[in-house]
């Protein structure tokens, strides 16, 4: 519950690198010191902001944008979850000169990777990241040495990656399992998948798809794994964890709290 450093900070501390960190990018005396430094290029990941027009022409060759989607697709905060959502069976990461809109630079490159069953938010989220920053480092030489072309991204197929709100965590069980799989993996490891079992916050972490019908929200099966009725399918819960408590296979969490077939969450 303190302030602490990046890791992109530590690491230019560590290598006696000036960090300049101002409060905002509109300040008049903030963009001349910007322009003083004559960079050929500005390097722009995870900033929640649009910048200001003088400052996407501080630099050389502009501001570039290492951004987690194939655009013109999931344009905005939260790509790497919206892709999860939409059952997407591919993503990959885009190095954009920065125009005044929002993520709708022409595009230098991209690099594309499969979405696995099994994929969740934070194993695409550190896969993407290497990606980025290896894709990001051959577009600067080419930068450098003249070869770099940017393109124009088309309207056609752009969508918008809106940021997760908190209430998008819930689980609602009149939905097809498949999309509530797709939830867990999406919110996981943040902010987890949220569900409300005898009136108590549990949040879902693992859980698959399994035939099962019935009331939505109703447990069909507590054995080792919580098979929950959805409004197609079923989800079958392998780790939850209950409110106040850490995270615990189903099995495990069963062994401490008798569940019935025909009980339901909330």
């Amino acid at each position: 519950m303190h302030s602490t450093a990046s890791a992109v900070k530590s690491a230019a501390l560590a290598h006696a690198l000036e960090v300049f960190q101002p409060e905002t990018l509109r300040a008049p005396e903030v963009i001349e010191r910007l322009r003083a430094v004559h960079a050929d290029a500005m390097v722009v990941a995870a900033y929640g902001l649009l910048l200001p027009q003088p400052v996407l022409e501080v630099a050389t060759h502009g501001a570039l944008n290492i951004h987690a989607s194939l655009l013109p697709r999931w344009r905005g905060a939260a790509p790497i979850q919206r892709a999860i959502l939409a059952g997407d069976r591919e993503t990959g990461v885009s190095i954009m000169r920065m125009d005044a809109g929002l993520d709708t630079g022409p595009v230098f490159a991209q690099r594309r990777v499969a979405i696995g069953a099994d994929d969740d938010f934070g194993v695409l989220h550190d896969r993407l990241a290497e990606l980025g920053a290896e894709t990001l480092l051959t577009v600067l030489a080419d930068l450098a040495n003249g070869n770099a072309r940017s393109i124009a991204q088309p309207e056609a197929g752009a969508t918008y990656a809106r940021k997760i709100e908190k209430a998008e965590s819930a689980l609602h069980w009149e939905r097809p399992a498949a999309e509530l799989e797709r939830a867990v993996r999406a919110f996981r490891p943040s902010p987890g998948a949220l569900a409300r079992l005898r009136g108590d916050a549990t949040k879902v972490w693992r859980g698959r798809v399994v035939s099962g019908h019935g009331r939505p929200g109703t447990i069909l099966e507590a054995s080792t794994a919580i098979h929950v009725a959805c409004g197609i399918d079923a989800l079958a819960i392998d780790e939850l964890q209950p409110a106040g408590g850490r995270r615990m296979p189903a099995a495990e969490f069963l062994r401490g709290r008798r569940l019935v077939p025909g009980e339901r969450f909330d």
